[in-house]
């Protein structure tokens, strides 16, 4: 593992890594398509229901998973969901904030890991979040990129947590991405909650579940890092013993 992460290394002007352009470009070029088509530029008025189909053909449905593993009937096609899921987004706005989170995280964490090191992160944690969600949620589908970036955010602070080692700072500093985040999300979720009260007009707002699955997806890639880093968990060892 590198020792120094220097200010330049991070620059935005450094190209990014070539396997976050390999996870993104397909994210784009979906969302376009699916951009296109919701304002009938494209496709004409069927195409208006291609996102909501490509959510039914990949992404992750809980009770579709639970009955399916009930019968036995558990395929690669099925399988295939808990990694197909993350290139759906269910608009323009969850598609613009995880390509531009994942790109910028896999940016960093891809400056230290190898190309195939990020990709087990990103669709290894995401896998892991996304069985979760598949055991606990009720119905409600799982799509976007969002649990692997959340396992992108455990590779980041995977690596802020090895540097701190040693040096006498507090470790638990490394964490406080993910802390920032869930109190974000916290706060939505209680708006999205009390608002309705108060403003009848609103509507009901149906829960957000996807917490679920970023939560797992940030330990598992934090977990993932311990193998997948440079030098594996023996140079971690080392760093912490301040070798």
């Amino acid at each position: 593992m590198q020792d120094d992460l220097r200010a330049d290394q991070i620059a935005p002007i450094n190209p990014l890594p070539g396997v976050v352009w390999l996870i993104a470009l397909p994210m784009i070029a979906l969302e376009i398509l699916f951009s296109l088509a919701d304002a009938g530029v494209i496709g004409g008025p069927q195409a208006v229901g291609w996102r909501v189909a490509a959510i039914q053909d990949y992404g992750v449905f809980p009770e579709f998973w639970r009955q399916n593993l009930a019968a036995g009937a558990v395929d690669m096609p099925l399988l295939a969901r808990f990694f197909s899921f993350a290139f759906i987004h269910g608009s323009a706005t969850q598609a613009l904030f995880g390509v531009a989170m994942m790109m910028a995280l896999g940016k960093f964490v891809g400056e230290v890991f190898k190309s195939w090191a990020v990709a087990v992160v990103f669709f290894g944690s995401g896998a892991v979040g996304a069985f979760i969600y598949a055991y606990i949620v009720p119905n409600q589908p799982l799509y976007g990129a969002f649990p692997g970036v959340y396992g992108l955010i455990g590779a980041f602070s995977f690596l802020i947590w090895v540097k701190l080692a040693g040096t006498g700072v507090n470790q638990l500093r490394a964490f406080s991405m993910i802390g920032a985040l869930m109190v974000i999300q916290a706060l939505f979720g209680v708006f999205f909650t009390v608002m309705p009260m108060l403003m009848p007009s609103m509507g009901p707002v149906g829960h957000d579940w996807s917490w679920v699955a970023d939560l797992p997806g940030f330990a598992a890639g934090f977990l993932l890092s311990f193998i997948v880093s440079p030098g594996g968990f023996q140079r971690v060892r080392e760093r912490i013993r301040g070798r």
